[in-house]
């Protein structure tokens, strides 16, 4: 991976909020439903925190996303590393990903490649916010609501002092923890959520700096109907009854997630 850039952005705070929107995995009923909400309709910014396009409808998320224009910031996933870099004989390991590179043309991953790890933005009462996917420092480290401290402050360490609230993504369980004076937030996943249906996504600035998670319900069962008819894939059908109805559920995911960041082999751990 390319070393992140931590320089902020030098435009000015934003005072009518930042929604941000993670792990959208090309479920475009799910988008659309959250892009229709009062606050995502104001927010100055809408904060894209990558895995954007592994998903069933691909072609059509990225129009409905390049469409924000400018108020969209666009971060990259490992999804979308991925995608990007697929060629014959190095597709993504998931099918469903796979599929959803081949569905791109040359210029539509030269795009996902181009997209930074890490962008900072000067968010009203919260200062300097660092938004990325998974951490700062890779876009496949796993940290939970309930990882160790020392757990936290490896992936925070190259943090700049000056920034006190990390936004990330990439394991889809909505959180805020307060740890090692920063304040961390995962807006959970809009396409692909665990625990319940709907779409999961974060509200950042307005109210004096405020940080409000968020969760748009939204018809799930006519979601999952649009994707199989509209999507090209064999298995989409398949795909979002499991994800866009929630079969996993949190503690599923925290149990196939934990492992991952070391818990299991830090002095003192069981096992």
């Amino acid at each position: 991976m390319t070393a992140p850039d931590f320089a902020p952005d030098p435009v000015r705070p934003y005072g009518a909020g930042v929604a941000v929107l993670s792990d959208i995995h090309a479920v475009l009923p799910a988008l659309e439903a959250v892009l229709a909400e009062p606050d995502v309709r104001a927010a100055d910014r809408i904060v894209l925190t990558g895995d954007l396009l592994a998903g069933p409808l691909p072609r059509q998320t990225l129009a409905r996303l390049h469409a924000l224009g400018d108020r969209a910031v666009w971060i990259s996933g490992n999804a979308d590393r991925e995608m990007a870099a697929a060629r014959p004989g190095n597709e993504p390991g998931d099918p469903m990903d796979a599929w959803a590179a081949g569905q791109l043309g040359p210029d539509q991953r030269e795009f996902l490649g181009s997209l930074p790890a890490t962008v900072t933005l000067e968010v009203a009462g919260l200062g300097p916010v660092l938004f990325c996917h998974a951490t700062p420092r890779d876009d496949t480290e796993i940290a939970l609501v309930d990882s160790r401290p020392e757990r936290w402050a490896e992936v925070l360490a190259g943090v700049p002092d000056a920034v006190r609230t990390v936004v990330c993504g990439h394991t889809h369980m909505p959180f805020v923890r307060f740890t090692h004076g920063r304040l961390v937030v995962n807006p959970g996943s809009v396409g692909m959520p665990y625990g319940r249906p709907g779409a999961h996504w974060a509200l950042l600035g307005p109210g004096g700096g405020a940080v409000t998670l968020r969760h748009t319900a939204f018809d799930h069962e006519a979601a999952c109907a649009r994707i199989a008819r509209e999507s090209d894939s064999p298995s989409a059908a398949a795909w979002a009854d499991t994800y866009v109805r929630a079969r996993c559920s949190a503690e599923e995911a925290l149990t196939a997630f934990g492992p991952g960041d070391g818990r299991n082999t830090a002095p003192g751990a069981d096992g």
